[in-house]
């Protein structure tokens, strides 16, 4: 990808810190970067870390000497705008249209032939406030591309949705918008016919009763993530998403499931009734229904009512079948390409291997991405990945915009593996992507918490 100026602003926001990752690794692409900060994200960042970043002065006053025109001449500058983080109280200035200070300056400034980017970052309470999806809905009706925010526990205490999501999830996102992606790193469809992908996401919820269910920990970040950077290349995505799981990108057709048997029969549906080119099956998938339940010895059936607390409760688990075994006979399209998903936990390179093989052997899938558990690291979201193809070669993967890219030219490259392949023995050593990667990889989903979770973990 040929290198972009890139203006990023960054207001008021504890969030700064993953803005600075982003910098960094925009700085290591060979972009431009000159950062923009309010007065209130210089007192989470300091301008000495902004310039050791990008070895350029931040701005911050509109009044600077010698700067009176910089809000019209670096909009002329920039290739692409971001704002990240954006607070709840730079989203609802910007949505009013005030100018008093350099970022509002810029933005009325601003020349929408070029992409405009904005990284929510705020409280819970903050982000569900009608003043804030107000001057979201308008900013986005504007030519703002809104960024989804994530759910999660923030530096307050609370937990909910408000938090800025990944520094690769916003790297991959900047990387798609920037002019030339197309052509140099973001591969799109070959022959001019747009391809068109599922993309499955998030976990499966079984429930107990009226009120509980058994699930796992799956975010859906990654597949939505997978989505947005296929669309980016050009592909017509329809995501299907657990109901809890991340918000769809824009531009992104979008469905929900809950249950298995709701994600089953999406699938069904739209496999036989449409053509898709290829799946993505990253969805955390139930491995188990609940089947019957006995309270204090007498059958209830299933997600009815409410346990009580002093109750005396057996469960009983029937499993699922796997639904990524039944794509291909579902698919009114003979030569789709199947991606599927394997998480494992604690397994070294023999078990992980051993657990490819035999993904590959009853799914007959085309790759599949693999990734343990155990290399999660909590602090830097890191998800070590390996993206197998059926002919048994591999590309180790470091971040969740490497996978994504290495899945977009996978679907794009027909002369690779058919659909249907034959699953082969996995004895070629790992191809490593090249050149380094941010922390942050990718897993079927990423999970909340690392600990192991009830048997509905797929």
């Amino acid at each position: 990808m040929c290198a972009a100026r890139i203006l990023f602003e960054l207001s008021g926001s504890i969030a700064a810190w993953k803005a600075c990752a982003v910098i960094s690794r925009l700085v290591q692409d060979g972009h431009e970067v000159q950062t923009i900060a309010t007065r209130a994200a210089l007192q989470f960042i300091g301008p000495a870390t902004l310039e050791g970043l990008t070895g350029r002065p931040v701005r911050s006053d509109l009044w600077d000497r010698g700067t009176a025109m910089d809000h019209i001449n670096l909009v002329k500058w920039a290739d692409l705008v971001v704002v990240c983080p954006a607070t709840a109280n730079t989203i609802n200035r910007l949505a009013a249209g005030l100018a008093d200070d350099l970022v509002g300056a810029l933005f009325l400034a601003h020349d929408w032939s070029k992409p405009f980017l904005l990284a929510p970052a705020m409280n819970p309470a903050m982000w569900a406030h009608p003043a804030t999806q107000a001057g979201v809905a308008r900013l986005s009706g504007w030519g703002v591309k809104v960024l989804p925010v994530a759910r999660g526990r923030l530096a307050c205490g609370d937990e909910g949705e408000g938090r800025m999501i990944e520094p690769e999830e916003i790297l991959a996102t900047i990387r798609a918008a920037l002019p030339g992606a197309r052509a140099a790193g973001a591969p799109g469809p070959s022959g001019g016919a747009r391809r068109r992908v599922l993309v499955t996401a998030g976990g499966t919820e079984e429930p107990v009763d009226g009120v509980r269910t058994l699930t796992n920990f799956s975010t859906g970040r990654t597949g939505v993530l997978l989505a947005e950077h296929l669309r980016a290349c050009g592909c017509e995505v329809t995501l299907l998403r657990a109901g809890r799981a991340a918000p769809a990108p824009a531009g992104v057709r979008s469905e929900t499931f809950v249950t298995f048997a709701d994600l089953r029969a999406a699938l069904e549906r739209l496999l036989g009734g449409e053509h898709f080119d290829a799946v993505v099956h990253a969805a955390a998938v139930s491995d188990y229904s609940v089947a019957g339940l006995r309270v204090n010895g007498e059958p209830l059936a299933p997600g009815a009512g409410k346990l009580g607390t002093a109750q005396e409760v057996a469960i009983q688990l029937a499993p699922n079948p796997k639904l990524v075994d039944h794509l291909r006979a579902w698919s009114r399209n003979p030569a789709l390409r199947v991606i599927a998903f394997k998480l494992t936990r604690d397994a070294d390179a023999a078990a992980a291997r051993a657990a490819v093989e035999k993904l590959f052997a009853h799914s007959r899938a085309d790759a599949v991405v693999h990734n343990d558990l155990a290399a999660v690291d909590p602090a830097t979201g890191r998800f070590p990945a390996t993206l197998w193809r059926a002919d048994g070669t591999s590309r180790a993967l470091e971040s969740r915009e490497a996978l994504a890219h290495a899945i977009a030219t996978f679907i794009s490259d027909s002369g690779s593996g058919g659909a249907g392949a034959a699953p082969s023995t996995l004895t070629r050593e790992h191809e490593l992507l090249a050149g380094p990667a941010p922390a942050g990889s990718c897993a079927p989903d990423e999970t909340r918490d690392p600990r192991p979770a009830h048997p509905s973990i797929h």
